[in-house]
């Protein structure tokens, strides 16, 4: 007998669920950062606890902005017409002739210092012989 398939959640099912996850994220990251004003009104209270005080309640709203901006960037995808397919490409042109890689020593200095160097790879390339 083949398995039949998973039944499909119900958009309801999955707002809930999400909206749950976003509150329980807020109530826990709200009560870490009053655990942490408890801990800045202490007499060890450092500044560092009253930044985590501040940083706290953001986390808690982080899973609702995610929800809030991917919804968002959904219904902008639905609302815009699908791309149309891009035009065939034409064929490849041939690469280009390089030009011509010999060059002509108009400068007698220049042409000195080229010669040096030949020199001095044959030698590299003997001693490596």
């Amino acid at each position: 007998m083949p398995a039949s398939p998973p039944p499909a959640a119900s958009p309801w099912g999955r707002r809930i669920a999400i909206f749950a996850t976003c509150l329980v994220s807020l109530l826990v990251c709200c009560g870490l950062a009053w655990w942490q004003w408890d801990r800045f009104t202490s007499a060890n209270g450092t500044f560092q606890n009253l930044g985590y005080v501040l940083q706290w309640p953001l986390f808690g709203l982080f899973p609702a902005f995610m929800f809030w901006r991917i919804r968002k960037l959904r219904q902008k995808a639905e609302a815009e017409p699908a791309p149309e397919a891009p035009a065939p490409v034409a064929e490849v042109p041939a690469p280009r002739p390089r030009p011509d890689t010999t060059v002509t020593d108009e400068d007698e200095e220049l042409a000195a210092y080229n010669r040096y160097l030949r020199e001095l790879n044959a030698r590299d390339q003997q001693a490596a012989e």
